[in-house]
């Protein structure tokens, strides 16, 4: 079954990013659960923040899921990246990756790496960083697999990384990698800007596929840019995808808005 989620964002650093709902966790579930979501994917400053009993319990009260957890926050915070050229550096970036499964872990729900794959430059040459995170998603990957989830790898666009953009890119990384629990998210912000086709693309990466950020071309709640839905999701039903989609998305014009947005279109192309 296709689900429907929704982003809550609990990153100081990170305002202004594309989180539909912000601050307040408990009354962020809430919101979800009345606007008709099936999960939250929470992007938090640590791990302790899945530990919150009253976390928990909403989660059950509302018969509401935990998608997924970002670990964006190793960069926005702490500026840790999967493939420093630095060996201690790198140690203390899979350290905070590990944290972040051992807390979405136990409630079923993936770890998703996506600013901290880091990007080369001077420090480093793109082999050597390519390289670098590959080991890091070998390990991470197989370290998720004891909660019987896998690890969840983002493809960026340009502007945020020089390592991999495409799903074909993410595809023909993870196939060369010797893990198997290694998951690529498809973004349609990104793919709008890397993908020559995303429906195409969407169906290059199949059971690949592990999560969708369900966004449009203008990184604004899903129907409130240019996106054309219709053949991706014949794409997304086509490969046999049953996980969610999530709307990590621009709170526009106000963040009840942008979800009520999201889940219309959700509802119109899902129902």
């Amino acid at each position: 079954m296709i689900a429907s989620c929704v982003t809550i964002s609990l990153v100081e650093e990170a305002r202004g990013g594309p989180f539909v709902f912000w601050d307040d966790l408990v009354g962020g579930c809430r919101q979800a659960k009345e606007l008709g979501f099936d999960a939250v994917e929470v992007f938090a400053p640590g791990p302790a923040v899945f530990d919150d009993p009253e976390f928990k319990q909403t989660l059950n009260d509302l018969d509401l899921r935990l998608a997924a957890a970002g670990t964006g926050a190793g960069w926005v915070i702490h500026k840790l990246q999967l493939c420093s050229p630095v060996p201690e550096e790198r140690a203390v970036a899979s350290r905070f990756v590990r944290s972040m499964i051992d807390a979405a872990g136990p409630y079923g729900a993936p770890a998703i790496i996506g600013s901290m794959q880091g990007r080369h430059g001077d420090r480093t040459d793109r082999a050597s960083a390519l390289a670098y995170l590959s080991d890091a998603l070998h390990e991470l990957g197989d370290y998720a697999a004891q909660y019987g989830v896998p690890l969840i790898f983002e493809p960026l666009n340009r502007y945020e990384t020089d390592l991999l953009r495409t799903i074909v890119d993410g595809v023909q990384f993870l196939d060369a990698m010797e893990t198997g629990n290694v998951r690529l998210l498809a973004d349609l912000f990104h793919m709008n800007i890397e993908e020559a086709d995303p429906a195409a693309a969407i169906r290059s990466g199949g059971r690949h596929i592990g999560h969708i950020h369900f966004v449009d071309s203008n990184r604004r709640a899903a129907g409130m840019g240019h996106t054309d839905f219709g053949p991706i999701a014949e794409a997304i039903r086509e490969i046999g995808y049953e996980g969610y989609l999530s709307a990590e998305a621009l709170p526009l014009p106000d963040p009840v808005a942008a979800a009520r947005q999201t889940m219309k279109t959700f509802s119109r192309y899902f129902a």
